[in-house]
């Protein structure tokens, strides 16, 4: 039987790092396979070797890391045919509720041998509040469903903070382990123990999640499900937010940390009307009624969108730096959560960027084939956004 562990996290949490951490420092590479699906149109990382509808390419230390394109359950029967893993990997869409992808998980065939043992989700300590605000039917899915939370960024923050982001945390979820040491004084094997021991509380959370699936509802439902004290959502298979285009790969493994900074609280002054998806209604309680009392379900293709281009222009590292200061500037190019990209610094150097609210890394990087950039967000502007980057 292959362990399945499902690593979630909102966009730039740090998820990549932390199995990288655990890859290095607590589990043999060799016997993992890294399943990633992240939200993006172009691929930031390059060279995947598509192979029946799955993307594969070789990860350091030796652990295979593959895209799923097609069917889930249909692409890890391939998976576990080809490679006999020990345990699998699975980083899903940083704006993806964490509820669709264990419910993935528990519809796999039974045929093909796994059992999920583990739901991690990583926290930005720095950002929860903000998060949990104005994202929360994305951002509390994830806490709610987790076993085992654990926080990043947490070095030299303030107690206050920390203290806020715990009762954030516990008002969602009562029974998760919650890790809040900096990663750098754990070792990956301490890390690998507490998610381990989590594993009751995985089978109690998959039953909850067999629950909330259990009904198709639509808008005359009368079964009394939606006052259940967690979200019911709607049995809509979008684990991947992909089209058939996609190239997936939307990730920078090298980096995903980014310097300490204090984050800024925004709070978005967009515009909303009764059509409104992005999703910043009533987080506070987590309880979205519309006029009729149901319950909203969005899925994130509805409320996040990404934008992204290819490009020989050269930036400077200063250049990156002043563009993405103005991706704060909301009326202008939306919501933006997360860029990200590596371009030719024109002097046979390139610049690699990494960008979430309030924090911004740029910093030296390997040549590329082309220079890619991608926007993810919510009411992007893109062609604000174009004019933005081109030169």
């Amino acid at each position: 039987m292959t362990k399945i562990d499902i690593f979630s996290g909102f966009l730039g949490a740090g998820k990549t790092t932390l199995i990288k951490k655990l890859l290095k420092e607590a589990m043999d590479a060799s016997k993992v396979v890294l399943i990633e699906n992240e939200f993006g149109e172009i691929g930031i990382d390059g060279g995947f070797l598509k192979e029946a509808g799955v993307e594969i390419k070789e990860m350091n230390q030796g652990c295979i890391c593959c895209s799923l394109v097609g069917d889930f359950g249909a692409s890890l029967a391939e998976v576990l045919e080809k490679y006999h893993p020990e345990r699998i990997l699975i980083e899903p869409s940083g704006v993806g509720k964490l509820s669709d992808v264990m419910k993935a998980v528990q519809d796999v065939d039974s045929d093909v041998e796994v059992a999920l043992n583990s739901a991690v989700v990583v926290v930005d300590a720095n950002k929860c509040k903000m998060y949990a605000k104005n994202f929360g039917e994305f951002f509390l899915n994830q806490i709610e469903h987790a076993g085992t939370i654990i926080l990043s960024r947490t070095a030299g923050i303030s107690e206050s903070k920390l203290a806020t982001a715990m009762e954030i945390i516990r008002e969602h979820n009562e029974k998760a382990t919650i890790i809040t040491t900096p990663w750098d004084e754990l070792d990956g094997k301490q890390i690998l123990e507490t998610i381990e021991k989590a594993k009751d509380l995985e089978a109690e959370l998959m039953a909850e999640v067999a629950h909330h699936h259990h009904h198709e509802h639509d808008e005359h439902c009368t079964c009394g499900c939606h006052d259940h004290e967690h979200e019911h959502h709607h049995e809509h298979h979008h684990h991947h937010e992909h089209d058939e285009n996609c190239t997936c790969g939307c990730h920078d493994h090298e980096h995903e940390h980014h310097h300490e900074h204090e984050d800024h609280e925004h709070h978005h002054h967009h515009e909303h009307d009764e059509n409104c998806t992005c999703g910043c209604h009533d987080h506070e309680h987590e309880h979205h009624h519309d006029h009729e009392g149901h319950h909203h379900h969005h899925h994130a293709d509805e409320v996040f969108t990404s934008w992204g281009m290819e490009t020989p222009t050269a930036y400077t590292a200063a250049e990156i730096e002043a563009i993405l200061k103005k991706l704060e500037e909301e009326e202008t190019y939306g919501i933006i959560l997360r860029a990200k990209g590596m371009v030719p610094a024109g002097d046979g150097t390139w610049v690699n960027f990494d960008y979430v609210p309030g924090e911004s890394n740029v910093r030296p990087g390997a040549a590329e084939v082309t220079g890619k950039i991608c926007v993810i967000g919510s009411k992007l502007q893109e062609e604000n956004l174009k004019k933005l980057f081109e030169k």
